[in-house]
């Protein structure tokens, strides 16, 4: 595919299966954008909350169809699991063993790889909860958490309802607002960035790219770059390869482009 429009495509935390997902903007995102290689750097079907209440529209089977062919069709896709979708746990454990991904279809599932830019630089690509302390050592209160985070999420979806019928066009996450503005939140962002950069110097690899915490970041920590792909719950991010090499966020904002395609 060297008619792609970018070499690599990053893209993390999609959560199918939740009220929260924003299946349609990432539907359009794929829509419009194509890659030789799609990473999905975990927690894309979140089975943690499908395991106690079914929820899946027909949006979210349309984002897995478009994958699927995607798949079929030349892109090389890659599943790295995350903690919303432990059903590849013991797919991770079995790669562990023999240092290589397990094909489901077209699509390798893994517990993390490496990429490779085209300028030679070496990616470390995984979720990240495995440095998450919570996660580690408190999974009762990442659930605890989780029940608080889908309450602001329902709470902002109201405001974000309320702002459209007074005519407001206003994109603003009542979550992200929450999440960055409270001191131990910002603390443990930071730390998280910081443990996974450390374990990347200490592989030896130039950078890592993760998910999981939900906070689309790129930076220079030592001498690692530090990437994190972001989400498609609020802020609907994606890192991407350019074909020289060049390492980018990408902030989709749908609205807009639907209102394109309706005025065309």
């Amino acid at each position: 595919m060297n008619d792609a429009r970018y070499r690599a495509i990053f893209i993390s935390d999609v959560h199918l299966g939740t009220r929260g997902c924003q299946a349609d903007r990432l539907l359009d995102f794929l829509r419009e954008h194509s890659c030789e290689q799609l990473y999905l750097v975990g927690d894309i079907i979140d089975l943690w909350r499908l395991k106690r209440r079914w929820y899946w529209p027909r949006s979210h089977n349309t984002v897995i169809q478009k994958i699927l062919r995607m798949a079929r069709n030349g892109v090389r896709v890659s599943y790295i699991r995350g903690n919303h979708d432990p059903i590849f746990e013991f797919l991770s454990e079995l790669i562990l063993t023999d240092n290589s991904a397990i094909p489901f279809g077209d699509i390798e599932i893994m517990g993390e790889c490496v990429h490779q830019t085209v300028d030679g630089r070496r990616f470390w690509v995984i979720h990240g909860d495995q440095f998450d302390a919570a996660m580690r050592y408190a999974r009762w209160l990442t659930h605890l958490g989780d029940h608080g985070y889908t309450a602001l999420l329902w709470l902002n979806h109201s405001l974000q309802r309320l702002f459209r019928v007074l005519g407001v066009r206003y994109q603003w996450s009542l979550s992200a607002y929450v999440k960055y503005h409270v001191k131990r939140a910002v603390q443990f962002i930071n730390d998280y960035e910081s443990l996974l950069a450390e374990q990347a110097l200490r592989r030896h690899y130039d950078g890592v790219i993760c998910g999981h915490i939900h906070h689309a970041e790129k930076k220079q920590i030592a001498a690692v770059q530090y990437y994190n792909s972001g989400d498609w719950v609020e802020s609907c991010t994606a890192l991407v390869e350019h074909h020289d090499g060049r390492m980018e966020i990408l902030h989709w904002n749908p609205p807009l482009v639907l209102e394109k395609r309706q005025a065309a």
